[in-house]
């Protein structure tokens, strides 16, 4: 029985796990995930924060496995390459065959003079990246009245939404001169900006904090750069994130910004060493995005197991960003932020309705619609997404694709209606599941979205699609059984 050692239990590593025993019957596992819960779905931590889902929703469901043996709350402090042996924090040696790196990311902690001591933040500052932070944060805003967010990506909008939805004051903090830069160009980031100040939420664009003020050990308020000073009893920084690669130096393996990988996923100083996911850093580049973990899972495992089923995954390149902000919809694809409208490539088409906190952009080539940026408009989006990720071709006129109304709801309703989707269309982009295998999978007796998502996998990743499943599965009725429940 070949061993296989994965370091780390998040979306990555657990999808590695799962794909790996499938194809091979004669591989043992041994995960070691530092975190005490099991695998989860971190896309959606910044829900648990608004208070849109809760923690025992974000699961994801994995069967027990008889050659997997998955340790939660052991954490990996040592690689001996040459003996082929990882060291756990409880001073438990695990052998290998192949070890695979899945450690992720760590949030990264700006230097603000006053936010941490030598034992950790100071009381009241957050980051977001884990359960522990989610619940930390919830539990902390049940006593504030003023919040501070640093960052305004997508996971800074996503929490400062999510706060204002609990009632409190919120002021949203960005170094960049516009909100969610690598997303939105300068009109949509002043809509977004408006639509956020309709939700009570401040917003500072080119702007720094310096430091933080504190009473007796706690948080009392932010100081920027420019002298002003804020009260706050909340700080959340959403400044990114950095590879997990103290494992992969201790090791002496070849460490970049991340873990060194060859097109194979293989360190480049020892072939039985792989590394996927945020820590890594293949030839390509990263995105950040869990699809390509995803992939890069995929790939390892048809590459261990060149015998079985698993095909390596293709490139992912359907790069839908859905901003999860409570109380305002917001999606952008492809080309999109600081579209160059001189290029002759593009054709560039753009609706601005800030009173109604609307702002559409479509950007079309070829006939096909290569990016769009929607604020607002949550049934435009989806007719949009549908467009592009299918590659579909687009009206004649691509601005009938930026008004509902002028559409006469075909495309929309195309986009939304279960019964009009083909089997081969797409529905969960994360993972690539077509509504042809969600119907398979209620003909296999799937009997709610939940167990659909089981068998399928689908709205597992952003969640995004989780409505379209709901649909689907009640659209594939069997005789004498109520196919939906409600769920959380």
């Amino acid at each position: 029985m070949r061993r296989v050692v994965v370091v780390g239990h998040g979306m990555v590593g657990s999808r590695f796990t799962e794909l790996l025993v499938e194809a091979d019957p004669d591989v043992h596992v041994t995960v070691l995930g530092k975190e005490p819960v099991p695998a989860y779905n971190r896309v959606l931590l910044s829900s648990v924060v608004a208070g849109s889902k809760s923690p025992q929703v974000l699961g994801l469901a994995a069967p027990s496995h008889p050659r997997v043996d998955v340790l939660t709350g052991v954490g990996a402090t040592a690689v001996e390459r040459g003996r082929r042996v990882v060291v756990d924090d409880r001073g438990g040696e695990h052998r290998y065959d192949e070890l695979v790196l899945a450690t992720g990311s760590a949030a990264r902690v700006p230097p603000i003079q006053g936010v941490a001591y030598a034992e950790g933040l100071v009381e009241g500052v957050f980051v977001l990246k884990d359960m522990a932070d989610a619940t930390a944060i919830v539990e902390a805003a049940r006593g504030a009245r003023r919040a501070v967010v640093l960052g305004a990506g997508v996971l800074g909008v996503e929490v400062a939404t999510g706060l204002a939805r609990r009632g409190l004051s919120v002021r949203i903090v960005h170094l960049a001169d516009r909100l969610m830069e690598r997303q939105l160009g300068w009109e949509a980031s002043q809509v977004a900006i408006t639509s956020l100040e309709r939700l009570g939420i401040t917003t500072h664009v080119g702007a720094s904090v310096v430091g933080v003020n504190t009473r007796r050990g706690r948080l009392e308020s932010i100081r920027f750069a420019d002298g002003v000073e804020a009260a706050a009893d909340l700080f959340v920084m959403c400044c990114g994130t950095v590879p997990e690669t103290f494992l992969a130096r201790r090791a002496g393996l070849a460490v970049d910004r991340g873990v060194v990988v060859t097109d194979t996923l293989a360190s480049t100083d020892d072939p039985h060493v792989h590394a996927i996911g945020d820590c890594a850093q293949p030839p390509s580049g990263a995105t950040g995005l869990v699809a390509q973990g995803w992939q890069q899972a995929a790939a390892l495992v048809a590459r261990l197991a060149p015998g079985s089923s698993v095909a390596p995954a293709g490139a992912v390149t359907h790069d839908v960003v859905r901003v999860k902000a409570t109380g305002m919809s917001m999606v952008s694809m492809g080309v999109c932020g600081d579209v160059d409208r001189d290029d002759p490539r593009y054709r560039v088409l753009s609706l601005k309705d800030p009173e109604r906190g609307r702002y559409v952009e479509v950007v079309v080539a070829g006939g096909s619609l290569v990016g769009a940026t929607c604020i607002g408009d949550a049934e435009v989006a989806a007719t949009l997404s549908a467009l592009y990720t299918r590659s579909l071709p687009v009206p004649d006129d691509p601005a009938l694709l930026m008004v509902r109304a002028l559409a006469g709801g075909g495309a929309t309703a195309a986009a939304r209606r279960p019964e009009e989707l083909d089997d081969a269309d797409r529905v969960c982009t994360c993972n690539s599941v077509t509504a042809g295998r969600i119907r398979e999978a209620v003909a296999g007796g799937c009997r709610t979205a939940a167990e659909v998502s089981s068998a399928t996998r689908a709205s597992t990743g952003c969640g995004d699609c989780r409505g379209v499943v709901e649909a689907l599965v009640a659209a594939e009725p069997v005789p004498g059984k109520s196919l939906v429940r409600s769920e959380p």
